[in-house]
Order: structure tokens, then C-alpha cells, then sequence
């Protein structure tokens, strides 16, 4: 599972002063569900999840990865979770193979449960004639599908993606998609990020709608038709949003 109770991160900016990224989260991720953050650029997602993915410190607050805190414990958090975005951010010069190895090392992981793990993933996503393929010679969705596989080589039992099919094409984004509900059917713990509606409506289980750092409301899309009497997502959005931002002036 992933828990979050008060989480909270604040940067100092020359030019702004103090920006709260996000403020006094709770939210708990359970396994077998995918956990949506719903909200505009700039509504707190990145953060959250580079919080939860031990690349930013909370200011304050707690997370909690299946029962490892991630200030305490940092190493043992790596260990459970799998973090993809739609940067694939891949060395150039190492081919498809390499990379997924070196990563696989970066787990501490043996050679031997690594070439299986490569055997494995690489016949799941169709990888073998390219798996010797320099990066930087390989097509979008085969970045793509390198990225996943470095992302599962431990076959973490967590995973989190920010934002992962923006800017992707179709093919590329339909790659993500069926593996997301893949790790859905798996029984993996998921939270996701999204700008985009169509996307929450055709993902997540459970959605938290974030604005300015802040969740507005959290639960299933039949649960926040109910709290907020809309019958779309992006009329529940709107709302909610609108909602803060009166509140914000007075």
C-alpha cells in the first residue's frame, strides 16, 4: 500500500518567495486499484509523486510504501516501487539490453535473475528484435517499452507513473495503457498522475482531484457525481476548482 498523511512540500523561489507544492495530503493507495491525481500543470503531481519515488524530501508529513517510511527508509522504498513518466530518458549509446541489465544492477539484483527477468519482459512486450538495438536508433514506442522494462525489472510490487503517455502517440500511449491495466490485474498497489479527463475516466478507480497543492475531494467517479451533483468528470472538475478558488478570495 502507500499512505500519505499530511504531506507536505515547500520550495523557496528568487523570484516567487515560498511556493507550497503540495500541502497536507492524505490520500492510501491500495493494491489492485489505480489511484488517479486529476489535475491542471502545475497542480502539485509531479511533486507528489517525486515525494513518494524518493526523489524529493518532504518538508513535513509521512509516506508510507508497504509499511516502509520513505525519509527512514529510503533504500527499502526503491526496492518496492516502479516510477515511469513520459520521459524515457535513455542513454543513447547503451542498447535496449544494456540498459534494462544496468538498471537490474542498480537493484542489487543477480546476473542470472536478470537475463531471466530480460527474457521475461522481453517476450511480454514483444522486445526481441531490438533488445541488441542501440537506444537512440529505436522508434518512440520502443523507447517506450525499454522504459517499462527498466521501470519492472525488479518486479516491484509498486508503481508509479507521472503523467506517462503525455506527448506519447497513440501506439506509444496504448503501450502504457495495457500496461497499467496489466499491473492493475496483477494485483499491484498504482497511483497515477493525469492532466487529462479522458484519461481519469478511463483508468482510475479511485480519483483525487488536486489543485494549487491541495486535494479537493477524493473517491470513485459515481462518488464525486454524488458529493458534488455532476453528472461528467469535467463538470465534477470544474466545480471543485471553482469551488477553491471563491473560497481563495475571501
Amino acid at each position: 500500500m502507500i499512505e500519505a498523511q499530511g504531506l507536505t512540500k515547500v520550495f523557496k523561489d528568487k523570484k516567487r518567495g515560498i511556493v507550497v507544492a503540495a500541502q497536507d495530503l492524505n490520500f492510501s493507495c491500495k493494491p489492485g486499484q489505480i489511484f488517479g491525481l486529476l489535475g491542471s500543470n502545475g497542480a502539485g503531481k509531479t511533486t507528489t509523486l517525486r515525494m513518494l519515488a524518493i526523489i524529493l524530501k518532504p518538508t513535513k508529513g509521512i509516506a508510507i510504501i508497504n509499511g516502509f517510511d520513505v525519509v527512514k527508509h529510503p533504500e527499502t522504498v526503491r526496492q518496492q516501487i516502479g516510477f515511469l513518466s513520459c520521459d524515457t530518458g535513455l542513454y543513447p549509446r547503451l542498447t535496449a539490453r544494456e540498459m534494462i541489465r544496468y538498471f537490474g544492477r542498480l537493484y542489487g539484483m543477480d546476473e542470472i535473475l536478470i537475463d531471466q527477468r530480460i527474457t521475461e519482459i522481453s517476450r511480454m512486450f514483444n522486445m526481441v528484435e531490438f533488445l541488441d538495438t542501440q537506444n537512440d536508433k529505436l522508434s518512440t514506442g520502443m523507447k517506450q517499452k525499454v522504459s517499462i522494462a527498466r521501470a519492472i525489472i525488479h518486479n516491484p510490487p509498486v508503481m508509479i507513473f507521472d503523467e506517462p503517455a503525455a506527448g506519447l502517440d497513440i501506439i506509444s500511449a496504448r503501450i502504457v495503457y495495457d500496461f497499467v491495466t496489466t499491473c492493475r490485474r496483477q494485483g499491484k498497489t498504482i497511483i497515477f498522475s493525469s492532466h487529462l479527463l479522458s484519461e481519469a475516466e478511463k483508468l482510475f478507480d479511485i480519483i483525487a482531484v488536486i489543485h494549487k497543492g491541495v486535494i479537493l475531494s477524493i473517491g470513485t467517479l459515481d462518488e464525486l457525481k454524488s458529493q458534488t451533483s455532476k453528472d461528467n468528470l469535467e463538470d465534477i472538475f470544474v466545480k471543485l476548482v471553482q469551488e477553491k478558488d471563491e473560497t481563495e478570495k475571501y
